[in-house]
């Protein structure tokens, strides 16, 4: 009878039945023109299925601990949006998806290096007066980050094989070859050479190894939590992209630029990340926050620059990644501010407002450019 009781109260449980609501609405509302009360199903269903990503992703960081938890949520989101960003490359205009790959990967970065960022920090630090965390282990993060940007955002705006801000097909071999590599390459150190450099440190000075559960779950659970989480990410990426129509309608309505698009649906994708390591900063554990963080800036790029290099065998029209004067500022000024609180392995709040700001600026400026 116990048995029964909790197949059914599994069964029942909202974060397994929100993710396949979630995916339903989603193959209902495909490619379709949505009435304003579908637009808010849709919305309802995406923000459950926020949730329900953050408690999967949750239950499988208990299960394999830090960092490959978080390592697990930055991948999967990551891996779903690239497949958004080519599905969009192929089905769209040269002219409209031309910048569709800069746009997404830029507003990534900014969104992850100062908005989450700002935010674990601030609220770390206002509960704790300080946040805690390993100055190795985020500065090794921020340099990948940096490097990965530079190569393929901005390096493209001074190149001249080709006219404009864009790669020859040599140079985009060579960038995607090199960000696929230094991923690789991080994410080894990450998780096996150095795995003690991402480990949170509470406010007291001691490492955690691994998150205070009573009882971890089983791998059939983490299994169950794996396979949610996919089908969760999946509907938040997808329902995202089915409400992205009405955010464009919406922006041309008020004379914003169609730039802000990208930045909007951007943070609905990001969500279940920020979601994620706000619930870190909360529990004292800023590493971890900062390690989604990072982790999700650099799988951005490092995955999304590849897959785009390997759709440009077929998709026709330029592909533009160089960044504009007004973009490469605010990530010279973010990287400089990111060096600046990285290597104390301490931060207060005005770190943490101070990232915030650089994150309010560059929505401020995609706005009114």
């Amino acid at each position: 009878m116990a048995a029964g009781v909790t197949r059914r109260t599994y069964l029942t449980n909202w974060t397994v039945s929100v993710p396949v609501i979630a995916l339903v609405v989603l193959f209902l509302s495909w490619n379709r023109d949505l009435a304003g009360w579908m637009v808010g199903v849709v919305a309802v269903c995406l923000a459950g299925a926020v949730l329900a990503a953050v408690h999967h992703a949750e239950v499988i960081a208990a299960r394999v601990g830090e960092p490959f938890g978080s390592l697990v949520l930055a991948v999967a989101v990551t891996f779903i949006e690239v497949a958004l960003i080519v599905t969009l490359m192929i089905s769209g205009t040269p002219e409209k998806t031309a910048t569709l790959a800069r746009d997404t990967v830029f507003s990534a970065v900014m969104i992850t290096c100062n908005g989450i960022v700002g935010l674990c920090l601030l609220v770390g630090a206002l509960r704790r007066r300080v946040a805690v965390f390993n100055p190795e282990g985020t500065g090794g993060a921020l340099a990948t980050v940096a490097t990965l940007a530079t190569l393929s955002l901005v390096f493209p705006t001074f190149t001249t094989s080709e006219p404009g801000p864009e790669f020859s097909p040599a140079q985009l071999t060579f960038a995607a070859v090199a960000s696929l590599g230094l991923y690789g390459l991080f994410v080894a150190v990450q998780t096996v050479r150095h795995r003690d450099y991402f480990l949170p440190i509470t406010t007291s000075g001691d490492v955690v190894d691994a998150e205070e559960h009573a009882d971890p779950p089983s791998t059939r659970a983490a299994l169950i939590s794996l396979s949610l989480l996919v089908v969760a990410l999946i509907a938040v990426v997808g329902n995202a992209k089915s409400v992205s129509p009405t955010i464009e309608r919406g922006v041309a309505a008020v004379g914003f630029p169609p730039t802000v698009v990208g930045v909007v649906i951007a943070l609905l994708v990001l969500l279940p990340e920020t979601l994620a390591a706000v619930r870190a900063a909360l529990r004292d554990r800023v590493q971890t926050a900062l390690n989604l963080s990072y982790g999700s800036a650099m799988a951005s790029i490092g995955l999304t620059i590849p897959a785009i290099a390997v759709a440009s065998i077929w998709l026709d029209g330029p592909l533009t990644l160089g960044l504009p004067a007004t973009q490469l500022v605010l990530l010279a000024l973010t990287v400089l501010v990111s060096i600046l609180t990285v290597v104390p392995g301490r931060a207060n709040p005005l770190q943490g407002g101070v990232h915030l700001s650089l994150l309010a600026a560059f929505v401020f400026l995609a706005v009114r450019p």
